[in-house]
């Protein structure tokens, strides 16, 4: 679930708070249409709690799938990434030593770090995805009303379209 109120954060001012939970980002589907599945994902992490500020260090890890961008076939694309996330409370002050840019402030009582674990995951995804040649297959040759160009001769062959004008020049 992984959203906790301050008072059960409180005690990460005594003593360490680490936590390791598997959650479902199935929601990132939504929002990029081309994931086609996301397996559960596995967060560990602690929290540091200084003042009001509380600092999060996540390790996030898990997959999605992506189509290949030259073959549209399914790419299975880990992710295992490390973030730091800071909050704080929106009406608190803020120290001067702070960085306020890397500062996310929340209302109330709750802190829910699944939305900043889903923009993390999100901005993992590349651009382009290949997929391994070796493991997944390569897209078809040809299609219907298509065929895949390449820089290797091919034999001449007559569209079957056209097939019956070829025997026209033909005499015997």
């Amino acid at each position: 679930m992984l959203k906790w109120s301050l008072q059960q954060l409180n005690v990460a001012k005594h003593k360490p708070f680490t936590f390791e939970e598997t959650i479902d980002l199935s929601s990132v589907m939504n929002i990029n249409k081309e994931i086609r599945n996301v397996s559960p994902f596995n967060v560990k992490g602690e929290l540091l709690y200084r003042g009001s500020l509380l600092t999060f260090t996540l390790q996030i890890s898990g997959s999605l799938i992506l189509p290949c961008s030259r073959t549209l076939a399914d790419v299975t694309f880990p992710i295992d990434i490390e973030i730091v996330r800071q909050y704080h409370p929106k009406n608190d002050y803020v120290t001067a030593d702070v960085d306020h840019d890397d500062i996310q402030f929340f209302e109330g009582e709750m802190v829910d770090l699944k939305p900043a674990i889903e923009e993390a995951v999100l901005l993992e995804i590349p651009m382009q995805l290949f997929a391994d040649e070796k493991s997944d297959p390569l897209a078809p040759p040809e299609g219907k009303h298509w065929e895949l160009v390449t820089d290797e001769k091919k034999e001449d062959r007559i569209d079957p379209r056209l097939a019956d004008l070829a025997k026209f020049f033909d005499k015997e």
